[in-house]
């Protein structure tokens, strides 16, 4: 099924319920069909056919999500680009993808125009005076589920982005998938501030759909106004990354969103130590660990993060994984025995999964073998069978000739009362080739040095003389990118400041 059916058949059930709340615009579900409908024929009126790439470049909330279903209610492609994109990834984007339209909104409209060329490009405001004039009928029939629903780029830590194209019923899966493995029921209110350039923040849409939910939108995370949100709001379900989760913990009251049940992570690991305080905050009746990715949505699923913290568990009801050999361009069938490390495959079977990259060749040759999507992680299987997410091949760091993997440092190290935040990567030594270096952020009110000087401690006690840094470096703050992945490169290239440091 397309997602533009998803919405009209979900609207025909429960035509009076809340579909869209939180800041901006409340709908009923009948009021955000006739409302995408009529954006639908705006969007074909500004040039727009089917098959056709719309850019999104907003920053978020209803009027991002109504425009992404207008353009699939007409059968076109919509393309939301991530809000961290500078001037030059968004005109690379805007090229690559071959849209015919862009559309941005106030606050992203000055770095959109100077990145659009000769793209024609328009404001949501114009195309909301548009739709005033329109019918609130589908401008056509809609489109098929093998049609693409949406291209995603990827965050680009590394080189260029890449357009990652969804079918609709690969993302229709996705969002059943999610509903089942996250424990989403009739009715039920989820937070929409996760981004809708990113994959998790689709997801919860479209989901929500799916079950009749409503979403209640925030088009940018502000910590102590979404604790506000949830209260005002009774949100009863969270997606969120780790960061975010830690944020709203630091901004407190979480404990007074009465309405709050059901916790659900993705997009990098959470330390057990804020799994376990989370838990303890909310006391949720599900906590969920959600490992996947934006080419092959679920590989894994762990639905009890408090219980075994870390651990993602195995593979979600649409999908096959396997652990093979951690070399490059080791075959599908390399598999490891269980507490061996390799890397994690996904099978392309999955109905959930892409079919490859958007003119990308060079790509699909790196990242699709035999049928199988190899997703760049590491893991290790335990005697129950669950997988334990270890690391990235491309982290790893040869220290000296042996391999170490930053991951368990940074879980042992996340435990020292003295750090806030942590990460761990190998930058170039003389001796070593490349010197496992701990980047610590201190707590609130504590000196760098000492700081530095106490993780150093902390880590002779706890990790073996294989995986102590040689070096802590005390910083204000870990580079992430806009969804919370660790950008170790920022690291290794040498752009911080340090602040105190230590050396083993």
């Amino acid at each position: 099924m397309d997602l533009a059916t998803t919405l009209r058949w979900t609207a025909e059930r429960h035509p009076d319920r809340a579909a869209v709340s939180g800041v901006g615009r409340t709908l009923t579900y009948a009021a955000w069909v006739s409302r995408v409908s009529r954006l639908a024929h705006a969007l074909r009126a500004a040039g727009v056919g089917p098959g056709d790439r719309v850019v999104l470049s907003m920053t978020g909330g209803e009027p991002l999500a109504s425009l992404i279903l207008a353009a699939q209610t007409l059968g076109a492609v919509p393309v939301p680009l991530s809000t961290r994109f500078g001037v030059d990834e968004l005109a690379y984007c805007v090229g690559d993808s071959g849209a015919v339209l862009a559309v941005t909104d106030e606050a992203q409209a000055g770095r959109t125009a100077a990145a659009v060329g000769d793209v024609p490009l328009r404001t949501a405001a114009e195309l909301d005076r548009a739709a005033d004039g329109h019918p609130d009928a589908a401008p056509g029939p809609p489109p098929s589920e093998q049609d693409t629903a949406v291209v995603l780029y990827t965050s680009g830590t590394t080189g260029r982005p890449k357009g990652v194209p969804r079918t609709h019923r690969a993302e229709r899966t996705a969002a059943v998938a999610h509903a089942v493995q996250t424990r989403q029921a009739q009715g039920e209110r989820v937070l929409g501030v996760m981004p809708l350039f990113h994959t998790m923040g689709l997801r919860t849409l479209v989901c929500s759909i799916v079950v009749g939910g409503t979403w209640v939108g925030q088009p940018v995370f502000d910590a102590a106004g979404t604790v506000e949100l949830l209260r005002a709001e009774r949100v009863s379900s969270l997606y969120l990354v780790p960061t975010m989760f830690w944020s709203l913990l630091r901004a407190g009251g979480l404990d007074h969103a009465s309405e709050l049940r059901k916790l659900a992570y993705a997009g990098a690991a959470m330390t057990p130590s804020l799994a376990e305080e989370l838990a303890g905050v909310v006391r949720p009746e599900s906590f969920v660990n959600h490992f996947g990715s934006t080419e092959v949505y679920t590989f894994t699923v762990h639905p009890d993060a408090a219980g075994k913290p870390g651990c993602a568990g195995r593979a979600g009801i649409f999908s096959r994984v396997r652990l093979v050999a951690p070399e490059p361009g080791a075959p599908p069938d390399t598999e490891v025995a269980p507490g061996e490390q390799g890397q994690v495959i996904a099978s392309l079977d999955s109905p959930e999964a892409f079919a490859g990259y958007w003119r990308r060749p060079d790509a699909d040759a790196k990242a699709i073998r035999d049928g199988w999507y190899y997703t760049g992680d590491l893991a290790v299987a335990d005697a129950d069978g669950d997988l334990w997410v270890s690391g990235r091949v491309d982290d790893m760091i040869n220290s000296g000739g042996e391999n170490v993997y930053p991951d368990e440092i940074e879980a042992a190290l996340a435990r020292s009362p003295e750090i806030d935040d942590v990460c761990v990567a190998g930058l170039p030594d003389e001796r070593w080739g490349q010197a496992v270096t701990a980047f610590v952020v201190p707590v609130a009110g504590a000196d760098p040095a000492v700081t530095a000087e106490k993780a150093m401690a902390f880590a002779r006690e706890t990790l073996p003389s294989l995986k102590r840094p040689k070096r802590i470096v005390a910083v204000d703050a870990i580079p992430r990118s806009g969804v919370g992945k660790t950008l170790r490169r920022v690291l290794v290239a040498g752009d911080f400041e340090a602040r105190g440091e230590a050396r083993g």
